[in-house]
Parts: C-alpha cells; structure tokens; sequence
C-alpha cells in the first residue's frame, strides 16, 4: 500500500490510542507486522508550548519505522507550526485526530467537535500540508450523531485541501465505542474519494479484518482495542488476508513472555513507579478471556513492586491461580 511516497509492505495498521500505543505498546507491536504505528494522540498546543510530557509521547525508537504522528487541535496555524516538530521526532507521516469524542477533547473544538464545522477540517489540512514534506492524513467518524453524518463531507474537503488519506471509524460521535461500526459510510468514503482510506472499528478478529476490506472496498485497516494485550492479531490478520488460512493461537508461555517484555519496556521508559501502574491495564488485557483471570486480575491491580508484577506473569505462564 502507498500513501502519497510512503511506501508501506501491507494495508494493516496500528490505531493511534491514548494512553495506549505509547513507545514500550509499539515495540511490543512491531515485530508482529503491522505496516504503519501511530504515536498516542498529541496536544498541538502542549508541543506548542513545548510541554515536555507531550514531546515525550511523540519519542520513537528507529526500528518502530515508519511511525506516524497523531496531533489534535483545532487551529490551523498551530498545528501547522508543531507539525514540522514532530517531523523532528522521527515521524513520517502527520495525521490529525478529528474524530476523538472524549468530552475533555471535544469540549475545547478539538476530536470529533471539527465534524461540526467540516471547512475547519479543510483550514486544517492545508496548513499542516503546507508545512511538511510528509503525507499528512486524517481521522474522522461517521458524524456527531445519527442526525449529522458528516463523513463524506468531510473526507471530500479534506482531499481538496491536500489529505493524502483518510480513516473512517465508523461510529458517530454520540455513539463513542457502543454499538455496532457502521461499514456502509466507510463505503460510501471510499466511493467519493480518489485517496486512500483506512477502515475503523470492530476489527476483532480475521474474518471481520477481511470483511471490512471486502464489503468496504477500502485500501487498509486499522486495528485498535483488540490489539490490547494482543499484538499478535497483526500477524494472524496479515497472514489470513495472505493465504486465507489462520495461525495458531499463542500459547501460554508466548503469552507471559510478551507480558514479562512489556513490563521491562514500560519500567525503563517510566521508571519503577509509574511502568507498574500502567502495566496494570496492559498485563490484566493480555489475560483477557483466560479461565480465572478476573481472579488474577485482582492480583494484578494490587502489585505495587516489579517483584510482584513478575511473580503475577509467572502464575500465567505456570497457569496456576
């Protein structure tokens, strides 16, 4: 797949996520295949203002290339200014959230609030296009809600202001996650636009991986909360649209490996303290569906030290709980 110059060696992509898809989740991800990873959503007035947390969430390792740049906001200018200073990062690719329905990002015009005034998205585009020298892509809903579909609206203005992309989630707004992903406006995108367009949401497994690609007709997907505590749905989906046959699960060892490698990244980029309280959602997500683990869970939520977070990891591995 090609967006603008950039070329990629598949059409699966890792979501942007807040609080999610941060350095350690991408290094975890990486080796599973997926062609594109986005950095969590990033403030364009905290890197305006040079806040050193926001920079932070925009460090990549080399070997996570290509990355894209996710950056929310709602001014043209700035976001324009602090595009080229993620392109400093590393980033290789610039896409602007506008389809976060988070009340705290909506409430100040940003995320899914841009779908209410769709020529805003154009203002946006052109500035940040006009800016960098990287494809810079955008992310949209469906609408605000089932009475303001603004998709095709939006990712028609968005193409003639210079988008070399455009992913669907094909929920509304006032839906947030609830419900089902309605895959005919990510059709109808994709029949009203000449560029590429990514297809999001409820993207679970192989089959429904391929069957938004086939019902859709759109050029990629991606993958966002099942990729928690699974980074190897990159490599079963890729496989699966290659030769239409599956892969088989990861084992329980497979599965305490990848969580002992992803509390050592998260305590060395976070440090003790605060690698574990995050590691708390990522090791309770790798569980997910195991037989006991919501008492492991309870577990999991109460280490406070390495020492007990690895000795947790050891009870999924040894499968005795």
């Amino acid at each position: 797949m090609k967006i603008k110059n950039l070329e990629l060696k598949n059409n699966v992509f890792l979501a942007p996520m807040a609080g999610v898809t941060d350095k350690a989740f991408r290094l975890i991800t990486k080796p599973f295949g997926p062609a594109l990873m986005y950095t969590e959503m990033v403030s364009g007035k905290g890197l305006f203002y040079k806040n050193k947390k926001t920079a932070d969430l925009l460090d990549a390792d080399p070997s996570e290339k290509p990355v894209a740049a996710q950056l929310f906001g709602h001014e043209p200018s700035v976001l324009a200014q602090i595009a080229e200073r993620a392109l400093d990062f590393g980033a290789e690719l610039i896409d602007i959230n506008m389809g976060c329905p988070a009340p705290k990002i909506v409430n100040n015009g940003d995320g899914s609030a841009i779908s209410k005034t769709p020529a805003l998205a154009g203002e946006i585009v052109s500035a940040v296009t006009a800016a960098v020298n990287v494809p810079v892509t955008v992310k949209i809903r469906k609408g605000w809600d089932e009475n303001s579909i603004t998709a095709v609206e939006m990712a028609k203005i968005a193409e003639a202001a210079g988008a070399s992309a455009v992913t669907v989630h094909g929920r509304t707004r006032e839906q947030f996650y609830s419900g089902h992903a309605d895959l005919d406006i990510i059709k109808a995108v994709k029949s009203a636009v000449s560029i590429p367009v990514i297809g999001n949401g409820d993207i679970v497994d192989e089959e429904s991986a391929k069957y938004m690609l086939d019902y859709t007709g759109c050029d990629g997907i991606m993958i966002g909360r099942a990729a928690e505590g699974n980074p190897w749905i990159f490599e079963r989906v890729i496989h699966y649209l290659q030769t239409n046959e599956k892969l088989t699960l990861p084992t329980l060892e497979e599965r305490a490996e990848k969580m002992n490698e992803h509390l050592s990244l998260l305590i060395k980029f976070k440090g003790a303290y605060r690698g574990i309280q995050e590691a708390r959602k990522h090791m309770a997500w790798y569980i997910k569906g195991m037989p006991g683990g919501a008492r492991l869970r309870e577990i999991i939520n109460t280490a406070s030290t390495e020492e007990e977070m690895r000795e947790v990891i050891k009870k999924v591995f040894d499968y005795r709980y």
